[in-house]
C-alpha cells in the first residue's frame, strides 16, 4: 500500500499523525535533543522527552514550538522528517501530502514557517488548516449546518475557542495558554508555599494524577520529590488536589474571561443555538477534572469532553483531508 496522505497535529507538547484507512499511528512528545557540540540532532519524541530536565552541559532537550508556534524552524523541520518517515515506514516511493492542523491565531508569517518546515521535511504538498474546525470535525460535529455549535480545544500550548456555523468561523478566540501554562503554576505555587523546586515533568504528572479545575470534596493526595530551595537538598512531599486547583485558578479564569469574550461577539441566533447544544471541549488539556463543570458554571452553557479529546485535531484534519473539496473553505494557506 502506498501512503499518499498523512494528517498532523503538530502541537506544542505531542505530535499526532494520522493516515486516512489506518487511523493515528504515531502520538509522541514533540521533544527534540541537540549535541551541542555538533548540533546534530541526536533524538526525536519518547526518547527525547525522556531527557528532559537530565541532560549535560552538552545535550539540550527542548520544545522547539512554543505556544503552538515554531520558536525552533531546524528542530521542527528534523522533528516533521522524522515522524513522517516514521508513519511510511522509513521506505517511500511517493513524497506524502500532508495536512496541517495550526492555532486559529496564527500569524501568516507563522503559517508561512509551518509550510516551509513540512516541504523541507518531505511532503509534496503541504495544506494549513485552523484547528477549532478539524477539532470540530474530529468530535463529530456537524459544523456544515446552518445552527452555531461552540468548540473549546485546550491544547498544550495555546487554547483554541470558535463558534462555527455553515462550515465556517463565525467568531473565535486564540488564547496562548494551556497545559504547559498549568504546569508551569502548579511548579511556581509549590516553589512559593513549600519552598521546593519540581521539574516540568514532575508537575505535569501531579495535574494529571490529582489536578482538578474545582475543589474536590474528597482530597486526592500523590508524592513529589524534588529539591529543597532553602538547604538545597532532596526532598519529598505529600501533594493534595486543593494544592494543585489552587495553584490553577489564574490559568483558568483567563480562559473563562476569553470565552466569555466570545459568547459576547456571538450572534444572537447563534448564541440560541449553543444554548441549546452546549459547548463541546476537546485536547488534551480538556481531560483536567472537572473542567466542563467550571466552564459551564461560569458562562452557564451546558460543557461536555468530547470522546477521545486528544485525537480530535488529528482525526478532523484526516478527514478534512480526505475530503479537500468539501473543506477547501476551511485551508489557510497550501502548497
Amino acid at each position: 500500500m502506498f501512503i499518499k496522505k498523512l494528517a498532523i497535529d503538530l502541537g506544542t507538547t505531542s505530535i499526532l499523525v494520522y493516515i486516512p484507512g489506518r487511523g493515528v499511528v504515531i502520538n509522541e512528545p514533540s521533544v527534540v535533543a541537540v549535541s551541542q557540540i555538533d548540533h546534530k540532532i541526536l533524538t526525536v519524541g519518547k526518547e527525547a522527552y525522556d531527557m528532559l530536565g537530565r541532560t549535560p552541559d552538552t545535550i539540550t532537550a527542548s520544545r522547539p514550538l512554543k505556544e503552538g508556534v515554531i520558536a525552533d524552524y531546524r528542530a521542527t523541520e528534523a522533528m516533521l522528517r522524522y515522524f513522517i518517515n516514521k508513519a511510511l515506514s522509513g521506505v517511500h516511493l511517493f513524497r506524502p501530502e500532508v495536512m496541517v492542523a495550526v492555532p486559529g491565531g496564527i500569524t501568516s508569517t507563522e503559517r508561512r514557517a509551518v509550510i516551509d518546515a513540512t516541504i523541507a521535511a518531505g511532503a509534496r504538498a503541504a495544506y494549513i488548516i485552523k484547528e477549532p474546525i478539524v477539532a470540530a470535525i474530529g468530535a463529530d460535529i456537524p459544523i456544515g449546518s446552518a445552527s452555531g455549535h461552540l468548540i473549546v480545544d485546550i491544547g498544550g500550548g495555546t487554547a483554541e475557542m470558535a463558534v462555527i456555523s455553515l462550515g465556517g468561523i463565525v467568531t473565535s478566540r486564540s488564547v496562548r495558554m494551556g497545559g504547559n501554562r498549568f504546569d508551569r503554576a502548579i511548579q511556581e505555587y509549590i516553589r512559593r508555599k513549600y519552598n521546593l523546586a519540581i521539574g516540568e515533568r514532575t508537575a505535569e504528572e501531579a495535574k494529571i494524577e490529582i489536578g482538578s479545575a474545582t475543589f474536590l470534596d474528597k482530597k486526592l493526595t500523590t508524592e513529589i520529590k524534588g529539591r529543597d530551595v532553602v538547604n538545597g537538598l532532596p526532598r519529598t512531599l505529600v501533594l493534595n488536589s486543593d494544592d494543585v486547583t489552587e495553584a490553577l485558578q489564574e490559568e483558568l479564569l483567563s480562559l473563562i474571561a476569553a470565552l466569555k469574550e466570545l459568547l459576547y461577539d456571538t450572534p444572537p441566533e447563534l448564541s440560541a443555538d449553543i444554548m441549546d447544544k452546549g459547548m463541546v471541549l476537546s485536547g488534551g488539556s480538556s481531560q483536567l477534572r472537572n473542567i466542563e463543570i467550571l466552564f459551564s458554571k461560569a458562562v452557564g452553557v451546558a460543557a461536555f469532553v468530547a470522546d477521545d479529546p486528544v485525537l480530535c485535531v488529528v482525526k478532523g484534519a484526516g478527514i478534512a483531508l480526505e475530503n479537500l473539496e468539501s473543506y477547501k473553505r476551511s485551508i489557510l494557506a497550501t502548497r
